[in-house]
């Protein structure tokens, strides 16, 4: 008997936690964190499934509504081997560890609020700590190479392609037997477009009986990439051409490093009007050193590049922010920079501090080039809200606001129904990762495509396979 129940990513964006039962074998693929409205409530609610019970876990990438949850997980109980590609067990690593942190002083803030007003034991403690994520490398660990097999059980045999998503993203094979019959159950993980800036695009999907696919763009098709650059770049041109200021919410792994490769090419080819770029977001400057330490996982241009001895991710105007006094000093430059700092949906981190700062004024512009989840501030400014809240403040929003989509590490629905139709012998898809009606018009494209009936999954529900 094999089963799968969604805990996470049904009918919505982030959370990803996919629960594969075979047998008597537990595989839970991802274990990430809720984002956006209601998000706190739900991270903190107790696991729906004995986590004691599971014996694999797969990580298909190192996103935190991938991987957000993994140290909870171990924290409560989670005692088996952790599946990854070797990039995306360091990646994770450094995540996890940002994540604690930035709980820890969240932690103290609300600690102090309340205590003035008597409410303390109002404040729940960190999800996780810095000693819950050390917990989390101190478990087996079992790192795989694309393609390379890794037998979990006689009859049950993993291994991992290239989703080419981030550096390190994978999508999942299960190759198992139950009664003399074989079935083959994938999960795509989050899967990129095969028109990428810096790493390859995905590995064709040659078959599968059960396919547990993404669809966050399953309702559209995104902007040719080399237009969306040529909008990048006459944006950033056009907002320091009237001395004005540009600020990149980017997230750390994969988006921050495709806007450097961008802005070196435009500094070495002389189209970067004079201006100083700073990247302020310690994470994201660790991320991009692992993306260096791993030039096999780049695309071939920038394999080249680096095997030439030259950074992709550096040029000599940039200046990266380590510490929080740096960051500050930022605030002195009043004209002619640009800023690149997390988090990516404006949900928190540094960019908040320049948004307060510089969201006011009519010369600035802020550059989004990547998805804005419903209920986070990001997506409340691409939704036009006249002001927004930042640190209980009240801000305008007079810059320039743009929105380039064709950055998108998801792939869209014409290049979803293209992977999808490389697979043989596809007995059920099942739709997740995506708001509800993006589903519904992907799960459409798929009849009317690939002559398929797919499955928009409910949460906590179990699908028999």
């Amino acid at each position: 008997m094999i089963s799968v129940i969604s805990y996470g990513a049904a009918q919505g964006v982030t959370g990803s936690c996919h629960l594969l039962k075979i047998g008597s074998i537990r595989i839970l693929v991802d274990c990430g964190l809720f984002q956006g409205e209601g998000a706190m409530e739900k991270n903190y609610e107790p696991f729906a499934f004995d986590v004691s019970k599971v014996n694999y876990l797969i990580l298909t990438h190192a996103h935190l509504d991938h991987i957000g949850r993994v140290a909870k997980l171990v924290k409560d109980g989670f005692n088996g081997t952790i599946i990854a590609t070797k990039p995306t067990k360091e990646v994770a690593k450094i995540m996890l560890l940002d994540g604690a942190k930035i709980l820890k002083e969240e932690y103290k803030t609300l600690k102090k609020k309340a205590r003035r007003h008597g409410d303390e034991e109002s404040v729940l403690e960190p999800l996780y700590t810095e000693d819950d994520v050390r917990n989390v490398f101190s478990k087996n660990w079992h790192t795989l190479e694309y393609f390379k097999e890794f037998k979990l059980k006689q009859h049950i045999v993993v291994s991992l392609a290239n989703a080419g998503h981030i550096l390190g993203s994978a999508f999942v094979m299960i190759d198992a037997q139950v009664e003399d019959k074989y079935k083959r159950i994938v999960f795509s993980g989050d899967l990129g477009s095969p028109h990428r800036l810096i790493i390859d695009g995905p590995d064709k999907l040659e078959g599968a009986n059960t396919l547990y696919v993404e669809s966050t763009y399953g309702d559209r098709i995104h902007k040719p990439l080399q237009e969306s650059i040529e909008e990048f770049k006459e944006a950033v041109r056009k907002t320091l051409k009237r001395d004005g200021n540009v600020l990149i919410p980017s997230f750390a792994l994969e988006r921050t490093q495709e806007i450097l490769w961008l802005l070196h090419e435009m500094h070495d080819t002389g189209v970067l009007p004079k201006c100083r770029v700073f990247l302020d977001s310690p994470l994201a400057i660790k991320a991009t050193e692992l993306y260096n330490k791993y030039p096999l996982h780049l695309s071939d241009e920038l394999e080249w590049h680096h095997g030439s001895g030259k950074d992709p991710f550096s040029f000599s105007w940039l200046e990266t922010t380590d510490s929080t006094d740096q960051s500050m000093a930022i605030n002195s430059v009043k004209e002619r920079c640009i800023i690149i700092a997390g988090s990516g949906m404006c949900s928190g981190g540094r960019i908040m501090h320049h948004l307060k700062h510089r969201l006011w004024n009519p010369k600035n512009s802020l550059i989004f080039v990547g998805y804005q989840v419903a209920g986070t501030l990001g997506r409340s400014i691409v939704d036009k809200a006249k002001f927004v809240k930042i640190y209980s403040e009240e801000i305008i929003v007079k810059a320039e606001v743009f929105t380039i989509n064709g950055f998108s590490a998801h792939a869209d629905q014409s290049e979803l129904l293209e992977w999808i139709s490389g697979a043989k012998d596809i007995e059920k898809i099942c739709l997740i990762h995506g708001e509800f009606d993006k589903m519904e018009v992907f799960a459409k494209a798929i009849k009317e495509k690939l002559d398929y009936d797919a499955v928009i999954v409910e949460p906590n529900v179990s699908v028999d396979l």
